[in-house]
Order: C-alpha cells, then sequence, then structure tokens
C-alpha cells in the first residue's frame, strides 16, 4: 500500500477516529487505526465494539491496500510531522514507512484482515437534523447522566422521536434534564437509549453549522450518525427507560421568574466557599419580590439577595449548587421560571413551550445551623 495525503486532513482524521480506542482492552488489535486505501478512497477506522468512528480523507493512492497501525503511536508521529505532504508506504511483511519533508518513521503494522470491522447495517429507518441543533440538544442535556455502570440506563439517554418531535432526556437520580427540537419533516415513532460516550464524541465531531446537516439511522441495536466524511456507529442500551412523564407535574405552589444571568452570578460566586466534594447546600429564602441566598461552609458564608417576579407562597429550599448551574449554563433565555412546591418536592425550571425542562431535586438542610 502507498498514498499520499497532507497532514492536515490526516491528522483531523486520525483525531476524529481515536475517540473510538478504547484505553483498555485485551485485544491489542482494537488498539489500532485501520488504513484501508483498498477500494479507491483512504478510511480510517476506530472500534472498541461498543462505538466505531469511520471517517474518509482526501489523497492520492499509488498502491492499494490495509495496515492496522497503533493509535497511539500512529497519532503522536502524524501530530509532529512538518505542515506539508505526508506518504505513507507498507510493505509485504507490514512494515510501515511514514516520511513527510526530511522526516522518516518505520514503524511495524498488523494485518488489517485481523480489524473488528465496523457491523453492516441496513440504512432505512432514519431522521435528519441540523448539526448545529443536535450538538446543542447533546450540550443541554449530557452533563445530568450518571457514570454509575450499575444503573446502565442512566449512563445514556433517551432519544424518542414522535412526528415532528425529537425529545432528549437524562437523568442521574438527582435531576431530569429534558430538551425538545422541531424537526423539519414528520417521523414515525422510535424510542432508543444511546450510551453518553456516544453522544460525547458525536458532539465533539459535529461541525455546529446550522447549514450541516447530520442523518441519524436506527436500528434494533445500533444507532448510526452519518455527517460529511464521518460515520459513527453505536451500539444502543437495551431496555425500558425510566417513565418520566410521573416525575413531571404542572402543580406548583410558588413561581419565580428571575434574571438568569444574575442567578448564576451569584450561584458561581458562592461555590468559591465549596471545596470539591464537600455537598454544601444553597440555601434559597424566597420571599415577595427577592431570593436571599446563602451558603455556609468550613471556608466562610456568603449572601447575596437577588430580585424577582414573585407568584405564590414564601419558601425556605436547598440545593445542591451544581446541579443549578449546570442547567442555568446552557438555557439560552434572559430571564428563567422557577416552579416550586414545596421544600422536599423538586423544582422545575422550563420555558412557557417547555421546549426545556430541567428538574432538580431538593437537598435537606439544617435551619438551626444557618
Amino acid at each position: 500500500m502507498k498514498f499520499i495525503c497532507t497532514k492536515s486532513d490526516l491528522l483531523k482524521g486520525v483525531n476524529t477516529v481515536s475517540k473510538a480506542v478504547p484505553s483498555k482492552t485485551t485485544m491489542s488489535i482494537l488498539e489500532c487505526i485501520l488504513v484501508d486505501a483498498s477500494a479507491g478512497e483512504i478510511k480510517l477506522t476506530a472500534n472498541d465494539m461498543e462505538l466505531g468512528i469511520e471517517t474518509r480523507i482526501e489523497g492520492t493512492i499509488l498502491e492499494k491496500g490495509t495496515i492496522a497501525l497503533d493509535a497511539k503511536i500512529f497519532s503522536e508521529i502524524i501530530r509532529k510531522l512538518p505542515d506539508n505532504d505526508v506518504t505513507i508506504e507498507v510493505d509485504s511483511s507490514y512494515k510501515t514507512t511514514i516520511s513527510c519533508e526530511k522526516a522518516k518513521f518505520n514503524i511495524s503494522g498488523k494485518s488489517g484482515e485481523d480489524f473488528a470491522n465496523l457491523p453492516y447495517i441496513e440504512k432505512n429507518d432514519f431522521v435528519t437534523v441540523s448539526q448545529f441543533s443536535l450538538r446543542e440538544v447533546i450540550k443541554q442535556t449530557i452533563f445530568s447522566i450518571s457514570d454509575n455502570e450499575n444503573n446502565k440506563m442512566m449512563t445514556g439517554e433517551l432519544f424518542e422521536i414522535q412526528g415532528h418531535e425529537l425529545k432528549v432526556v437524562s437523568l442521574d437520580g438527582h435531576r431530569v434534564s429534558i430538551r425538545k427540537l422541531m424537526l423539519k419533516e414528520e417521523y414515525d415513532y422510535k424510542k432508543v437509549i444511546v450510551p453518553g460516550k456516544t453522544l460525547i464524541e458525536v458532539s465533539k465531531i459535529l461541525s455546529g453549522e446550522i447549514e450541516d446537516l447530520v442523518s441519524i439511522y436506527f436500528t434494533k441495536n445500533h444507532m448510526i450518525f452519518e455527517l460529511d466524511q464521518t460515520t459513527v456507529v453505536s451500539r444502543l442500551i437495551e431496555g425500558e427507560y425510566f417513565r418520566i412523564e410521573h416525575m413531571l407535574s404542572s402543580d406548583y405552589e410558588t413561581k419565580v421568574k428571575i434574571n438568569k444571568r444574575e442567578f448564576l452570578s451569584c450561584i458561581d460566586r458562592a461555590t468559591l466557599l465549596v471545596k470539591e466534594g464537600d455537598k454544601k447546600p444553597i440555601i434559597m429564602d424566597i420571599q415577595d419580590d427577592l431570593i436571599k441566598l446563602n451558603i455556609v461552609s468550613g471556608l466562610g458564608s456568603m449572601d447575596e439577595d437577588i430580585s424577582i417576579e414573585k407568584e405564590g407562597k414564601d419558601l425556605l429550599i436547598g440545593f445542591n449548587p451544581k446541579f443549578l448551574i449546570d442547567a442555568l449554563r446552557v438555557i439560552d433565555d434572559e430571564i428563567v421560571t422557577l416552579y416550586l412546591v414545596n421544600p422536599k418536592a423538586p423544582c422545575f425550571i422550563k420555558d412557557e413551550t417547555e421546549s426545556y425542562i430541567y428538574l432538580i431535586l431538593p437537598v435537606n438542610f439544617n435551619n438551626a445551623a444557618r
């Protein structure tokens, strides 16, 4: 095999597929990137058997062939080459020569035939969305998945498509994040659970341009994201997702409208007094036209008042400040609305059309300690 391509194209391709190289595996072939120039185009592939990424790069193929190269050393070499054309040549014993200007590396490769190729999947059932919109929806929900592998459902996100609407849901036992995205076309009903790891990596690949589209294909066990020159194939999480409808309520005793930037800045300041791992709540004393915010920790205390518009009862309630910050950071509205019932019931942050809903459970606090 022998081909020539630019360093920038090759590096972009290597960086893209490297996201699917496992950090730990008993199968050494999975630590490789497959370089395939056997069919008139240059393809790079990585696959950890749960997540697979394939991307195509521009170049001139002089001799067809395939090679599997150790992902770590291959990506390091390409990253440090001069910014010029790169030539990759492989002989019959899989010895690989990578040269650029006066730099020349010789490394050992493995047979491309031993590599675990991406599964072949019928591409029938799909939806098309803007890359920008999908990236935003992932960013606005991914922070509330769980990293506890004991509850697999919570490590993924629910993708539910009904008619013109895509609903994305994540939860971790303390909070729920819901985002709704209007689709240009009407689609049949679909409901799948996508691993959070997949969505994190897909969001890094998405261009963020409104005009650029991504096609999402669905099968019983897999989901495929096709965008530009790249294809991402992911296994789905099996099982029935949590019935979040039971968690959502339109009842409230207290409704608060507050300037988002002011609210977020205040909570952010309060966390200066919270050490990592500390579980100190921020106490919100909701009165007629203001919220008194208070936090007390081993480092000191902070008090701050924020003007609000309030309907309903006064309320004293505590929250994990990080959960409030995570939700507020991804809301674009200038004014946010909080719906509350009592000190032990969840707080809802949502807009009037419910294009976003953030449910956050309160925390207990010792009134006497304030």
